[in-house]
């Protein structure tokens, strides 16, 4: 039986998982993936089941549970957007080596455009890097209908399998045809072999000669796929290759049908036969693809470079998102009139929420540095990034999550006095404990703070992995009580916060200090919930 919803891409990534049968999602929010975790822990059937859908405190053990979860043989979800393929690139790229013994997929969402991203770094190259295969779909009914493909192949091949989006297709609806019943979950089984599991260079070599064998056997199935079709037309002057929801574009510009070939890729590695057969019946070829010249990049390695036409010969935009009135502009037809904003519209850049501990924090902290010459701040991964803008213009740099804590001691390292570290509750939980550590153990002159809001506010308001235990996680990495302090970032303790800045900032050695306030957006939430229990 078969009935029809109105789903993101997100969502309908997230459904089409259950469909399938799965038994754990592994994830740390990050936009534009945070929606897939967030529908498979409302889910009432991940709920009737007990499915794994806990926040994991980064994208690195995300990766290495859902190979536990693999290991056993159970079907296993990672969820990451682009750059937190970055952190879990060691587990990730060793998955390939390794194999799996329950399906394992590992979506990555990519921001173009960057509308909350550091870069657009495009994640196809991770699974070409990897040797394993990588789906991406072209519309929401794909999204939905690739999940139980990209498990049944995952052990079809016993390699994990990276499916990549983008954040149009992850935060955009659509309709969507899926099932009213979800496969069951796989049985635990011990069928995993350790050797290959097991990575010392002996036992690797052979599991990298074997999948560098598949190779092969991977391009023939990327070229029978049903997901990578090849659609005749009748004008040869040009050929489209469109990839993912490049594809969608194309569809947008031709209403009634391209006159021109196409060839859509939804499935790597990139099948040569089929991409051969258009470039030798058109003229010339435009790749249309969203994120970085992958595809077109590796055309250019096979035929010749005059007829690949796309984002390295100019006709599309080498950054930004793709849309179709830009397809259209590259096709060479008439684009429509675009909507011109009013000029009188004043721009409206993003601040730090009224009421917000982030403010009282850098209110204090910019007073007390007005008492030193040259201090640096550098910060951290989070909504209180948005320091860096006025009126508070408080922060020098902001270039990893975790980064703060470990540039202030490059910094201290180099003479630099004062050298402060700002930092969130989730972000220190994800990678700043480790830069903590090394700071503890030379005394490095530097103060952090890890403002806590008790959430993880950026994406959402998730649960924070550290909440309530960074004071214990300080002392457990050797920080002494003497400069461990806890204040409440209120207009009211300014005085007292001021001063232990300033104490703190004097003292030649590594202190943590932690204001902690609840996030306005959750606190309005839980007040929200209450008054509702209490009324019913």
């Amino acid at each position: 039986m078969k009935e029809k919803k109105l789903l993101l891409g997100d969502e309908a990534i997230a459904l089409g998982a259950i469909h399938a049968g799965l038994s754990g999602v592994y994830a740390y929010p990050g936009t534009p993936s945070t929606e897939i975790t967030e529908f498979i822990q409302g889910n009432s059937i991940a709920r009737e089941r007990g499915l794994h859908s806990r926040w994991c405190t980064n994208e690195k053990t995300a990766m290495e549970a859902a190979l536990g979860m693999s290991f056993m043989g159970k079907r296993a979800l990672v969820c990451m957007k682009h750059v937190g393929l970055n952190v879990c690139a060691d587990p990730f790229v060793n998955s390939g080596m390794t194999g799996v013994n329950g399906g394992l997929v590992v979506l990555v969402a990519d921001d173009p455009s960057m509308h909350s991203s550091q870069d657009e770094q495009d994640s196809r190259f991770y699974g070409k890097f990897a040797m394993i295969p990588t789906f991406e779909p072209s519309s929401q009914q794909e999204a939905y209908d690739m999940m139980e493909v990209a498990f049944a192949y995952s052990e079809k091949q016993c390699l994990p399998v990276l499916m990549r989006v983008t954040t149009r297709m992850a935060h955009s609806r659509a309709v969507v045809e899926v099932a009213t019943e979800a496969c069951p979950e796989k049985e635990l089984n011990y069928n995993a072999v350790a050797a290959n599991w097991v990575l010392l260079p002996a036992n690797a070599r052979k599991r990298n000669d074997h999948v560098t064998a598949q190779q092969a056997q991977l391009e023939e199935d990327a070229a029978n796929s049903t997901y990578n079709i090849y659609i005749e037309g009748h004008d040869k002057s040009m050929g489209i290759l469109a990839s993912g929801i490049g594809f969608n574009y194309v569809n947008e510009c031709f209403p009634g049908g391209s006159p021109y070939p196409i060839l859509k890729i939804s499935q790597y590695p990139l099948p040569k036969k089929l991409v051969k057969r258009l470039c030798n019946e058109c003229s010339s070829v435009l790749v249309v693809e969203e994120g970085q010249p992958f595809i077109e990049d590796m055309l250019r390695g096979l035929l010749d470079d005059k007829k690949i036409k796309g984002k390295l010969s100019g006709e599309l935009p080498r950054t930004g998102e793709l849309n179709p009135d830009i397809v259209k502009k590259a096709l060479g037809m008439e684009t429509g009139q675009c909507f011109d904003p009013c000029a009188d519209v004043a721009p409206r850049p993003p601040a730090l929420c009224q009421g917000c501990g982030h403010r009282d924090v850098y209110a204090a902290l910019n007073e007390v540095l007005k008492e030193y010459d040259n201090p640096r701040v550098f910060g951290d991964i989070g909504c209180y990034t948005l320091g860096f803008l006025p009126p508070f213009r408080a922060i020098h740099s902001c270039v990893d999550m975790g980064a703060s804590i470990t540039m202030a001691k490059g910094a201290s390292d180099a003479g630099q006095w004062p050298a402060v570290a700002i930092i969130g509750d989730s972000t220190f939980t994800h990678s700043g404990m480790t830069g903590l550590l090394d700071a503890i153990n030379e005394n490095a002159d530097i103060t952090v703070i890890i403002s806590d809001n008790l959430t993880t506010g950026m994406t959402g308001g998730q649960d924070s992995a550290g909440t309530n235990k960074f004071e214990a996680i300080c002392r457990g990495l050797g920080l002494s009580d003497e400069h461990l302090k806890v204040v409440v970032p209120l207009p009211k303790n300014m005085p007292e916060i001021t001063q232990i800045i300033r104490d703190e900032i004097n003292y030649h050695g590594t202190s943590v200090i932690i204001p902690r306030r609840e996030c306005m957006q959750t606190l309005q939430r839980h007040l929200k919930q209450k008054n509702a229990q209490s009324k019913s």
